[in-house]
């Protein structure tokens, strides 16, 4: 995995976008430690947190675009999520709609969720929104950290 963030902030911005998308996908990756490294070597925070913001969402969008097909083997099958998750994650954001998707920032269950709401076919233009309210908050608290962590 240090080979991995080395390699990645060797490409700055876009490594950034590209761990954020990873993070933001269902492949288990922290894109916390690229932005740490990244504005610690110099980067400038807000390009860093627009680069991430991007990424982590189209990864969002790309679990609810796998969602969408609504092909329960292919979700267990290549995102590795159990149909008892899906559903249970179902029955959860019934009657709460696609403005769950601000919770898509979440560890583990931001997957689970952005699949599902594909699943379920939930508005993608409310869901591609509230995910990218949900992601901006998240990097926004983590870029003003780093700043005053480091000032």
């Amino acid at each position: 995995m240090d080979f991995l963030i080395e390699a990645l902030e060797s490409y700055g911005y876009m490594g950034m976008t590209i761990a954020a998308f990873l993070a933001g996908s269902v492949f288990p990756f922290s894109s916390e430690a690229v932005m740490v490294s990244l504005q610690l070597a110099g980067l400038e925070p807000w390009p860093l947190f627009l680069s991430a913001t991007v990424g982590n969402v189209a990864g969002s969008m790309f679990n609810y675009w796998i969602g969408t097909f609504g092909r329960m083997e292919w979700i267990e099958k290549y995102l590795h999520i159990s149909a008892e998750k899906v559903n249970k994650t179902r029955e959860w954001i019934d009657g709460r709609g696609a403005w769950i998707g601000t919770l898509c920032f979440l560890p583990i269950l931001g997957s689970v969720l952005s699949v599902t709401l594909g699943y379920m076919r939930a508005n993608p233009y409310t869901t591609f929104l509230s995910i990218s309210v949900g992601k901006a908050v998240r990097y926004a608290i983590l870029i003003i950290s780093i700043y005053y962590i480091n000032n």
